[in-house]
């Protein structure tokens, strides 16, 4: 039998900001950074999840990340800078710099979520990350977020940066389809399948009517970068 306690994330807030020396003076902004809906509705006293928080980081990672790209590549054209951007604050990414910090330890998740996998969920791991740049960003000032978040880039490594397929691919597919005269590329979801906590979606790439890839993933921003990626291989761009 599994107890209740089984449930409960094996690390504290107070660990996790102790062990990566995280300046939370209000634990209480913490623990809702690693708050997934799926808790709130199992717990009465856990009385917010962590989206808004969600909301405000991506938009802190994208004036980090680009401000970070823009001092250490003077000579990146804007396209070039942006491509960059894209494949450092895309989902798959974002879910590694969490696993970086073991940020799944700490994650507080709803039952059903646990039993479907959750704590390896890119999406969820993603959206963590995102909240917590969040969180610290409204606990501090966009100084100490530049340090949290440079250390993790500089351990990304150039490697990662110019490997083509690291790109965003639906940028690099929009510029094929332009180049080549044949519009903006259209994403749609063809299918949606699963419960509420794993669902699937599927995606299919159209350009000038024709479809160019299908992808699959737990989101449809996953499955459009899956979608786009196939399609770029299909017209041998990468």
């Amino acid at each position: 039998m599994i107890t209740d306690s089984a449930w409960e994330p094996a690390e504290t807030p107070a660990d996790l900001a102790r062990r990566l020396s995280l300046p939370f003076n209000d634990l209480r902004l913490l623990t809702r950074a690693l708050t997934h809906r799926s808790y709130v509705n199992e717990h009465e006293e856990a009385l917010s999840d962590n989206e808004r928080l969600e909301f405000l980081g991506d938009a802190v990672l994208d004036f980090v990340v680009g401000a970070w790209l823009f001092n250490h590549y003077p000579e990146k054209a804007e396209g070039e800078l942006t491509r960059m951007r894209s494949a450092l604050v895309r989902t798959e990414q974002l879910a590694e710099f969490a696993r970086q910090l073991n940020l799944s330890a700490a994650m507080r998740l709803g039952r059903g979520e646990i039993q479907a996998g959750g704590r390896q969920r890119d999406i969820l791991l993603c959206a963590t990350f995102e909240a917590l740049v969040g969180a610290i960003y409204l606990q501090t000032e966009i100084k100490t977020v530049q340090g949290f978040i440079h250390e993790l880039l500089e351990k990304t490594s150039e490697n990662f940066l110019f490997q083509p397929d690291s790109y965003d691919p639906k940028s690099t597919l929009q510029e094929w389809s332009q180049a080549n005269k044949l519009g903006i590329p259209k994403y749609a979801t063809v299918n949606t399948a699963g419960p509420d906590h794993d669902r699937v979606f599927e995606v299919n790439v159209i350009i000038d009517g024709k479809i160019y890839g299908k992808g699959s993933g737990h989101s449809k921003q996953i499955a459009s970068h899956s979608a786009a990626l196939n399609a770029l291989k299909s017209i041998n761009t990468l």
